[in-house]
């Protein structure tokens, strides 16, 4: 079996965690602020749910629904659905892969930027890291009795986001000294 997504993987782990329903998925991303480091939206979670399904990772439980409301199909998983989580779970701890962000591309290509519009550039991403740690930070003081797992989560994202921002304190310093 091919190996999944992060994305498949994320949601085959709140699953395994326990059954939920598509809109239920979407509440706990957002609470944990995992879409800092998921390109998990609303609207993609009911076709990776699908996929899922289709490889046998998971299947439907229950459906959730009281009165009026649309009954809501409850999703969990199977027993290769937690073998297979587990295993990629393990797989993503301990590989050490390669990412590319984009901030990469646009230095590589900074001799072309004039001198004003990059100290503009890298202001405004100093302002956009402030408003995502501070935003990050308020979602995991909302939180205080998540699990472990989750306050790991949370920490990863905080300590990266504040190496960046010293990075970039750094480097913005080293650009003022050759003006």
């Amino acid at each position: 079996m091919p190996e999944l997504t992060p994305a498949e993987l994320t949601l085959l782990g709140l699953l395994v965690e326990r059954p939920r329903h598509g809109y239920e998925l979407d509440e706990v991303i957002t609470a944990r602020g995992m879409r800092e480091w998921t390109e998990i939206g609303f609207s993609s979670i009911y076709y990776l749910l699908g996929r899922l399904r289709d490889r046998g990772l998971i299947t439907e439980v229950a459906s959730a629904g009281t009165g009026r409301a649309k009954a809501r199909k409850v999703f969990g998983p199977t027993p290769e659905g937690r073998r297979v989580c587990a295993a990629e779970a393990e797989a993503a701890v301990a590989e050490l892969r390669p990412v590319f962000p984009p901030v990469l591309v646009g230095l590589a290509s900074q001799p072309l930027i004039p001198p004003d519009r990059l100290r503009a550039a890298l202001a405004a991403r100093a302002a956009a890291l402030d408003e995502r740690l501070g935003a990050l930070r308020r979602a995991a003081d909302a939180q205080p009795d998540a699990p472990g797992f989750v306050r790991a989560i949370f920490d990863f994202s905080l300590h990266q986001l504040a190496a960046e921002q010293r990075w970039l304190t750094e480097y913005r310093a080293t650009l003022e000294g050759d003006s």
